[in-house]
């Protein structure tokens, strides 16, 4: 059982973190968005460059339709992003590095997608279930369901297993220090990188999961 610099309540220590992960970035987004100006700061120029760049994948990945989710993908982004950066400071635990946060994050692009999906379409979404021909209904069905149910499974082990093997790989160093130093110095920069990408990964399959449920069916 991990501890916490922060009371937990009685929580998991990854659950509390979490919370106070989510909360921050509440406050942070309502404390941003009475201070953003036509002359940027430095660090709303960060976040413009951010919002800018997430905005163009989204419609390089979406289309146009999918702009009205820009919201929905960059809160996952962002969450990501600083929970797995927790991770770095001593006293805290990367929440996305405990399963239960991970497919709970996969789930809810899981829903998404199919909510999307039926939003946008209707019952005619049913459509990409069933292939080009209808006759090929039987074969088709079964695959579609399990490729989409593959989908949370994919994302949330694959984010929970770059995390928790970083933590790990950190843990043993540290009962090495201080041989190991110059390796955790390494590791450390690369676990930037890792984070990073993971957060990318995240975000841009979201953006093709919700894609695919934009389009027409064929």
């Amino acid at each position: 059982m991990h501890s916490l610099l922060l009371p937990s309540f009685g929580l998991h220590a990854h659950t509390a973190l979490m919370i106070y992960v989510i909360i921050g970035l509440a406050i942070f987004s309502v404390l941003m968005s009475k201070r953003f100006c036509l002359v940027p700061g430095g660090l709303q120029c960060v976040l413009e460059t951010v919002i800018n760049g997430l905005d163009a994948l989204v419609n390089e990945t979406m289309g146009l339709k999918g702009r009205k989710y820009l919201s929905f993908v960059a809160t996952f982004a962002f969450f990501i992003f600083i929970s797995s950066f927790l991770g770095f400071m001593p006293g805290f635990i990367p929440p996305t590095a405990d399963f239960n946060t991970t497919i709970g994050l996969s789930i809810i692009v899981f829903c998404m997608t199919h909510i999307v999906g039926f939003k946008e379409h209707g019952i005619k979404y049913l459509k990409h279930f069933v292939g080009p021909v209808w006759w090929l209904a039987p074969l088709m069905i079964p695959i579609e369901l399990i490729g989409h149910i593959a989908r949370p499974v994919s994302l949330s082990l694959r984010l929970f297993g770059n995390m928790m093997g970083h933590e790990q790989i950190v843990g043993v160093f540290l009962l090495m220090m201080p041989v190991a130093y110059p390796l955790l110095m390494l590791t450390t920069g690369l676990g930037m990188i890792v984070i990073y990408i993971q957060s990318f990964i995240f975000s841009l399959l979201t953006m093709l999961y919700l894609g695919g449920a934009l389009e027409e069916a064929h």
